[in-house]
């Protein structure tokens, strides 16, 4: 097996471990756990998921949006409506549950982009899971998110296997500064960003780091994950550990409706350098099935009924924090993200067990917030630069075509020029119609719907990859979606290798 293979196999297992649940055949055990890791690191994050999954079982209780809502007291008077949200992720699908008219597919800046029988679809299930939390609304099942009238502008960057190179994640914020009024009547004020790599340098420099502060200083209200390290982990995953942003982390809810017994979730990562900003309900949260997705086929154990699906992860935590927030900004459309924040932050009920007690973390509490006075402030911190290196920036996270790694000060296209691309992203115009920093990545305006209400035009990528391969080389033959069922999916053999979505378990 190559090494990009094996990577993407240990992931696999680490997916399995968190979820207790056998990895699919495809990428068998015995084959994920290969040679011996070479680097302190990694032999610790190993055993920190051995340690994580002995507490786990897939027949942990599901946890209801619904009761979510009671959890955190979110009134009914409240729905979201008029606010935009902006879900960076790996697309949506249009499945029972979440409604054309709530759906704005945005630009599909994934490596699927390149094939039209996959285009903006949810191939991995996780942005459909998070859609869910956010804007679901199912009366056949009485599946109900927490803001189903919001208006979600989904931006695909994640593929099949959730692969995802910094720098498209860098253009998808940056495409969602630049439109986010383009629907008056539901201006983008939230971006759910489910996603972090391990960055090695620091936030003050760091291009990802940036983005967001950029889309912070544009009054959109920045919700980021904090990752799945685990409680022994010593830093919180890049973008969350900029401290600008509303980093989330993941509460334990034990199936009730209080937060009475509840505690830090052992998988949520946590840092004593930037601590977490807000815990929210994050385990065996029930939200809409993406039938026949990779998620869908490694994991059926979790699914609930033919249309509902249990995932567990900071980033679930984070679409509830989103999902708030639009009620939040709905009910006071003025607020500030700074002033969303610290009313966030301070209406927090305290946990009051474990590690969550010892580092004085607070779990979302809506009904406190909405009654809190708007306070005056400012964040201070150090302005992130941009000017830092990418390649840092994407840590150990690396996408290959055909086992050559995207590596250096690069983006999918060519050099990646911090300096450049910072002042042109501070002053809106990395983007120019669909090219970023020159570079043609979508279509040039909004054109005809899917089965959305509106789509933002596709393009077809010029010259060839890094690897030398053509970018529509993504076997779109064996690429169907038929009934809701997915098969035969190009990317199963981890074609494009890379870190998994910094996300999920499912069970």
């Amino acid at each position: 097996m190559s090494r990009d293979g094996l990577k993407a196999a240990r992931y696999l297992a680490l997916f399995s471990a968190l979820a207790g649940v056998a990895a699919p055949a495809a990428l068998p055990v015995a084959a994920a756990a290969g040679p011996a890791m070479s680097s302190l690191a990694a032999s610790e994050r190993l055993q920190n998921v051995t340690w994580q999954a002995s507490a786990w079982s897939s027949t942990a209780t599901a946890t209801k949006v619904t009761d979510i809502a009671t959890m955190i007291g979110a009134p009914e008077r409240l729905t979201g409506a008029g606010v935009g949200v902006a879900l960076i992720d790996t697309g949506v699908v249009g499945v029972p549950g979440l409604p054309a008219a709530q759906v704005v597919n945005g630009p599909d800046l994934s490596f699927e982009s390149q094939g039209a029988a996959v285009r903006y679809l949810d191939t991995y299930g996780h942005g459909t899971h998070l859609a869910g939390i956010i804007v679901g609304d199912d009366p056949a099942t009485g599946f109900r998110g927490l803001a189903p009238k919001a208006k979600l502008t989904s931006v695909k960057v994640g593929s099949a296997t959730g692969a995802v190179d910094v720098s498209q994640v860098i253009a998808a914020v940056d495409w969602v500064v630049q439109h986010r009024n383009d629907n008056p009547a539901n201006p983008i004020r939230v971006l759910n960003l489910a996603y972090g790599s391990d960055s090695t340098q620091p936030a003050l420099v760091d291009p990802l780091s940036f983005a967001v502060e950029n889309a912070w200083r544009n009054g959109i209200v920045v919700v980021v994950s904090g990752g799945n390290g685990g409680i022994v982990s010593s830093t919180l995953r890049n973008p969350a550990y900029d401290p600008y942003v509303l980093s989330v982390g993941s509460a334990s809810t034990k199936g009730t409706q209080s937060y009475a017994d509840d505690e830090l979730s052992l998988f949520s990562s946590v840092s004593a350098t930037r601590n977490i900003d807000l815990l929210a309900p994050g385990e065996s949260i029930v939200s809409l099935r993406d039938p026949g997705s990779y998620i869908d086929k490694a994991f059926p154990v979790a699914r609930v009924g033919d249309r509902l699906f249990k995932g567990t992860g900071s980033s679930q935590s984070a679409a509830v924090v989103s999902g708030a927030v639009a009620l939040l900004l709905q009910d006071r459309p003025n607020l500030t993200p700074d002033q969303v924040k610290a009313v966030l932050k301070s209406s927090a009920t305290p946990l009051t067990k474990g590690k969550a007690a010892t580092m004085r973390l607070g779990a979302l509490n809506l009904a406190a917030a909405l009654n809190q006075r708007t306070p005056a402030v400012t964040q201070t911190y150090l302005r992130a630069m941009g000017v830092g290196s990418i390649e840092a920036g994407r840590g150990s996270s690396h996408v290959a075509d055909r086992g050559m790694p995207l590596v250096g000060e690069k983006d999918l296209f060519g050099m990646f020029i911090a300096a450049d691309w910072s002042s042109r992203s501070a002053a809106g115009t990395a983007w120019k119609g669909g090219q970023w920093m020159g570079r043609r990545m979508a279509g040039d305006g909004w054109t005809g719907t899917s089965w959305t209400s509106q789509t933002w035009a596709s393009a077809t990528w010029p010259g060839r990859s890094w690897g030398g391969s053509n970018w529509d080389d993504n076997n779109d033959d064996e690429h169907t979606w038929n009934g809701w069922h997915w098969s035969g999916s190009g990317w199963s053999g981890w074609h494009w290798a890379g870190d998994r979505w910094s996300a999920t378990s499912w069970r």
